[in-house]
């Protein structure tokens, strides 16, 4: 396995996780506003543990969005600042499928996946997902909107992971399809580990400077059909 370190702060959750040749490392924090301070010594402290230097990693990953916009920015600056001092190079990572991968991993028997997530202003950030032999098959492209206006692809078991679903009562056609819910499904770096792994094998690879975010909404820095 490559030696990659993945990084998150686009919900109230800081995330951090190390994987090595020989195991993996993490810190997990719910820590509303405070990411700024929490993360790089995060990363410090796992790198001490690991006893490994950035200069010995194959590859940065970074939960790209979408998120919290302040909460994107800081992950990806902080991937682009440790890259660019060894030219290591970086993945971008969907939060919302890497929710949609820890639902998975905790319903392993789930048939369909809704991860969303509380876009503030009245919205939601979404995705749908088909579970293929253990892996996902996105049904869609991340979207963003109120929560009327969010509908499910087709019919199956489904299951709604992330924030997204306290805005169920909101829902009623969407709530009587879903089969079970997990409000408490936060992107979680361990995972992003997983999916920076699949790119560093197929070797999707990118520059620190082309390490980008995706808002989704209008008027934001950046929308994904911009990346």
């Amino acid at each position: 396995m490559a030696q990659i370190l993945a990084l998150d702060t686009s919900t109230d959750a800081c995330s951090v996780a190390l994987q090595t040749h020989e195991q993996t490392f993490e810190r997990f924090e719910v820590v509303p506003r405070k990411h700024t301070q929490l993360l790089l010594p995060m990363v410090q402290s796992l790198l001490d543990e690991a006893q490994v230097s950035v200069a010995d990693l194959n590859m940065i990953a970074f939960g790209r969005g979408p998120g919290s916009f302040a909460g994107i920015r800081i992950a990806t600056g902080a991937a682009q600042g440790l890259a660019l001092a060894y030219e290591t190079p970086v993945a971008a990572i969907s939060t919302l499928e890497a929710m949609a991968y820890r639902a998975l991993e905790l319903n392993p028997d789930a048939e369909y996946i809704l991860a969303a997530l509380d876009a503030r202003m009245d919205e939601l950030y979404w995705c749908c997902y088909r579970v293929e032999t253990g892996n996902l098959c996105a049904l869609q492209e991340e979207r963003v909107g109120a929560p009327e206006t969010l509908g499910l692809p087709c019919d199956g078991r489904w299951l709604f992971a992330g924030s997204g679903a306290n805005y169920l009562s909101r829902m009623p056609e969407i709530e009587a399809k879903i089969a079970s819910v997990d409000a408490d499904i936060y992107p979680e770096a361990r995972i992003m580990l997983q999916l920076a792994q699949r790119e560093y094998t197929a070797g999707r690879l990118l520059k620190p400077e082309e390490a980008q975010p995706v808002y989704l909404r209008e008027g934001s820095w950046k929308k994904k059909d911009q990346q």
